[in-house]
């Protein structure tokens, strides 16, 4: 068959593809086998197009000359060239500034066992709207579920079980996760994940607190691509000779089967949603769905982060990482007008940081900043679940509930013990328990009495560091 004098009867960047078919039904070789003008020009001619790996095309080459390899274009070809699939799909792979409107139809023509199909390919610097939701109606559907459960809930967690319990079914896999990511603090953590009750093997001990070495390299293993895919022994031998440390993690929670897509905002990445041991008969459905499904859902993660991101900037003290004086307002508002029966007591311990100004003042506001972080650190140790907060400059306020004067008094013990194993820090402290939490306020002013007293103590002792 004359290949060429085929494909220069297409208008658009066309190329023709064989894929070699084996016989357990994997695929080998897959090579470009001849290419119209405009599909030639865009390699080699066009300055404004995809950069490939060389800009000379030749007739019957292996794609891997021209891009990284890519199981997901293989997949495609495969669909199209060997199970005579008609296919489309809308990507934008990272490692190109464009977005690709790709069309493959079955050529219906075999020799020995290579397959063939035509390659066309429409290139946007942006996203169209209208070309991402030409999918299936089943697809629609299941996206636009997704969308409105997103939408329709308040709790951001609840409702990401919910889709991820969906998308697990929609791909009938064993396992779905979504893992957040923390590049700067290089972590990782588990959003949420569903696992079929038919799973198993499922091994609960996969996700260890070094998992994130293992996540950092997916990105290589994506190599650009809009998602990773692997469905049977070809590609997982793929996998072990290209990341062996996630290949042996594969291997110990016995998956067979995985895709892989990132979440992403723009250029920044947000974590990762997978699912395991899916049915490989809906590979291209299940493709097709994440690639537009992971688009919200990254979407919405942001929204939450972002959120929450403010709600932290509105109620935590930014030097100290302790709660600020307007959500200590707002708690002490919340408990002076508590009127439940059978409430806790309330218990105040107010501390102070004597010699503040002196120290800002003989060496500068850098190194006070210094003291009232280690003064923080201190309160974060000795109290580590209780309500932390910055009053004012120098000054604390630490809350409990269901105490006594006792235990305030051992842990003023603990405070002044630990503070005077520092060079700088020392607390004047004032304690107070009141038994009725509606009577806050008193408590509050009964400890800043006692806690003035203290200073005044310390001044006395010591008064080479009184304040000017």
């Amino acid at each position: 068959m004359d290949f060429q004098k085929f494909v220069d009867g297409f208008h658009s960047m066309t190329c023709v593809v064989s894929v070699e078919k084996l016989p357990d039904g994997k695929w080998g070789e897959i090579r470009l086998v001849a290419g119209n003008k405009a599909y030639i020009d865009s390699i080699e001619n066009i300055p404004d197009a995809p950069k490939m790996l060389t800009n000379k095309f030749i007739p019957n080459s292996l794609y891997q000359n021209y891009i990284p390899k890519d199981t997901n274009f293989e997949l495609f070809c495969y669909s199209s060239a060997v199970l005579k699939k008609p296919m489309h799909s809308y990507v934008h792979p990272e490692r190109f500034d464009f977005w690709f409107n790709l069309f493959s139809l079955p050529i219906d023509y075999e020799d020995g066992n290579l397959c063939y199909c035509t390659y066309t390919q429409e290139l946007t610097h942006e996203a169209e709207s209208s070309k991402m939701s030409n999918v299936s109606q089943g697809t629609a559907a299941e996206v636009l579920n997704t969308c409105i459960k997103l939408r329709g809930n308040s709790d951001f967690k609840e409702t990401m079980k919910d889709v991820i319990k969906d998308i697990r079914e929609i791909c009938g896999a064993a396992y779905c996760g979504i893992l957040n990511i923390d590049g700067l603090s290089n972590k990782c953590s588990m959003l949420g994940e569903d696992i079929s009750s038919d799973f198993v093997d499922y091994n609960p001990g996969w996700f260890t607190e070094d998992f994130y070495e293992i996540v950092r390299t997916w990105d290589d293993i994506i190599g650009g691509s809009n998602c990773f895919i692997f469905e049977n022994e070809q590609d997982m031998e793929y996998i072990k000779e290209k990341n062996p440390l996630w290949y042996d993690s594969l291997v110990k929670a016995h998956v067979q089967s995985l895709v892989l897509f990132p979440l992403k905002s723009g250029f920044e990445l947000l974590g990762y949603i997978w699912a395991t041991n899916f049915d490989t008969d809906k590979t291209l459905h299940i493709k097709e769905t994440l690639e537009l499904t992971t688009y919200f859902i990254a979407s919405e993660i942001s929204s939450y982060q972002m959120f929450d991101k403010f709600k932290i900037l509105s109620t935590v003290d930014l030097l100290t990482g302790v709660l600020n004086r307007n959500e200590m307002n707002n708690r002490v508002m919340q408990l002076s007008i508590d009127n439940r029966p059978g409430r806790e007591n309330i218990g105040i311990v107010f501390a102070d940081l004597n010699g503040l100004k002196q120290m800002n003042d003989n060496e500068g506001h850098s190194a006070g900043d210094k003291l009232i972080k280690d003064a923080a650190k201190i309160l974060k140790h000795i109290f580590p679940d209780k309500e932390i907060y910055r009053a004012g400059g120098d000054e604390f306020m630490v809350l409990l509930r269901g105490t006594s004067m006792s235990e305030l008094e051992d842990y003023s013990r603990q405070m002044k013990a630990v503070a005077e194993e520092t060079e700088t820090v020392s607390f004047a402290i004032g304690l107070c328990v009141e038994e009725d939490s509606q009577s806050i306020y008193d408590a509050m002013r009964k400890a800043d009495i006692n806690m003035y007293e203290d200073k005044k103590a310390f001044y006395e002792a010591h008064p080479e560091r009184k304040r000017r």
